[in-house]
């Protein structure tokens, strides 16, 4: 194979390890839940702190922890299980939208409910909290009634969450729509962070004690693990995560307290507790709870199998939300402090931007034929590079090399002919209104689809496919929505230097 083919920097003897087992989690966490739900009076109202499905992040810091492993965990416990969907009133007032998938935080409301019902779980109703008359969260409502949704509204408290006695009181808590629940295991989930889950938690704690059931709460958020050291990457790796809303992790100072135990949690559940404790105090007399690890679940910290490789893949996620914010900036965002706090990491992980290898690869292939560049680790160990040309970008060109090399295609073959990318190039300018005749990922893809048929080359490369998935790539450019939508579709961690394209570099094919 040519030399300009892939770069090996270092080989290594195996695949990608794995630093998580799967199996275990799913056992030990479903029977630490139902054994949290019978310390109460059969009811449990768990507040879902992240992602229940298409948790990326926790598959990327503990290898061979699957996106949706949570989900599956539950699917066994399935028949015991409601959920509860939670959605602000602000939030549908504002137009939210998840920055992940773009579509606004009401339209995902019917997403999840879609998804969790796909896979066989019991989605009892909607709660719009923060309510106070916001006629987009009314106009929501009706439109979830029509469709046969049950539809509940949480009223704004004023004083929420200090005014302990006015918050457990008729006409605090006592003033929310009760919501109806069938089932001994309730989990709240919403579409994003401040939706108001833990307040629709403990509103039901007060208003099943009205009608005699003593139902209990736990938290169950997988970040960060609270029986991992402080500084451990993988906690590191989940501040980076939220940088964006300065989150802090620490010890938890009332579980030291209460056991002489180290226990991490962050900035935001150890501030809140002591108005907790005060909360359930006001509804039960007493709390179960010592401390806000207490309240957890989460039992992710005993299911590591491979500390060394959680390590690994945590500090280059870290490098992953660096890259991330740092592209935010370019494109014009104000988040210097979230800048800033990953740097910051950076010291306590004692890392650099080199320490993702396919960083230093992309920027030393850029040095060595003058054009932007990319690079791509596979789970061999081998770092195949590719470069900008006048036909394609870097990112089309990397799939080429890359699926060529994992098909034992040598490199010097051509999969799609000049005469066929010249027509689309056409196309692109002058009909589409194009400034960048190079071909992007899609369109190599759709190329690679229509050959296929007579080509066995083609074929064999589209094959491929699958085994990119987990791999790590970089860009020494950032690249178009439309070549990141297909890295993500494809499963690839990619990562772009903050440079944006110029008109003149577009039309040079640079």
């Amino acid at each position: 194979m040519s030399k300009a083919y892939f770069v090996i920097l270092h080989q290594k003897t195996s695949i990608m390890k794995i630093g998580f087992d799967n199996e275990k989690y799913q056992k030990i966490q479903s029977e630490h839940i139902k054994e949290r739900i019978s310390q109460f009076d059969g009811k449990l109202y768990l507040e879902l702190g992240g992602k229940l499905f298409d948790d990326h992040h926790a598959s990327r810091v503990l290898p061979g922890f699957m996106p949706d492993s949570k989900l599956r965990m539950f699917q066994k416990l399935s028949d015991s299980i409601e959920i509860v969907i939670v959605i602000s009133a602000t939030d549908i007032e504002k137009n939210k939208k998840r920055a992940d998938l773009g579509i606004t935080y009401d339209e995902d409301v019917l997403r999840l409910r879609g998804e969790f019902q796909n896979r066989g779980f019991m989605v009892g109703s909607v709660v719009i909290t923060h309510y106070n008359g916001q006629p987009a969260a009314t106009a929501f409502r009706q439109r979830l009634e029509r469709e046969g949704i049950k539809t509940y509204y949480h009223y704004l408290i004023e004083g929420y969450p200090h005014n302990v006695s006015l918050i457990a009181s008729d006409e605090g808590f006592g003033q929310n729509d009760y919501v109806e629940t069938e089932r001994p295991l309730v989990i709240v989930t919403a579409p994003g962070p401040g939706s108001g889950k833990m307040a629709v938690c403990l509103s039901q704690l007060y208003n099943e004690n009205k009608r005699g059931v003593r139902a209990g709460y736990a938290k169950f958020e997988t970040f960060p693990v609270w029986n991992l050291p402080l500084k451990h990457p993988v906690n590191i790796a989940y501040e980076a995560a939220t940088a964006d809303l300065n989150d802090v992790n620490m010890i938890d100072p009332f579980h030291l307290e209460a056991y002489n135990k180290i226990a991490i949690n962050y900035n935001r559940d150890i501030e809140i507790f002591p108005v907790l404790n005060a909360l359930f105090e006001g509804i039960y007399g007493s709390n179960p709870y010592k401390s806000p690890t207490d309240m957890g679940v989460n039992m992710v910290g005993f299911c590591i199998s491979d500390d060394e490789a959680c390590c690994e893949a945590s500090k280059n996620e870290i490098v992953r939300r660096y890259y991330a914010a740092t592209n935010k900036m370019a494109r014009g965002a104000c988040n210097d402090n979230e800048i800033a706090k990953i740097q910051l990491l950076f010291n306590q992980a004692k890392i650099t931007t080199d320490f993702r290898r396919t960083t230093v690869a992309a920027k030393n292939y850029k040095k060595e034929t003058g054009h932007t560049s990319s690079a791509i680790e596979m789970e061999d160990g081998n770092i195949i590079t590719a470069k900008s040309s006048e036909l394609l970008g870097c990112s089309a060109a990397l799939i080429l090399n890359v699926t060529k090399y994992l098909a034992g295609i040598d490199h010097n073959v051509k999969l799609i002919p000049q005469s066929m990318i010249e027509p689309i190039q056409h196309t692109k300018i002058s009909y589409l209104g194009g400034h960048n005749p190079r071909l992007h990922t899609d369109e190599v893809l759709v190329a690679l689809s229509v050959l296929s048929e007579n080509d066995e080359n083609c074929r064999k490369a589209l094959e491929q496919l699958p085994k990119l998935r987990g791999c790590q790539v970089h860009s020494t450019v950032m690249l178009s929505d439309v070549d990141q939508k297909i890295f993500k579709k494809l499963g690839v961690n990619l990562t772009c230097e903050p440079v944006l394209k110029s008109v003149g570099d577009r039309k040079n094919g640079i």
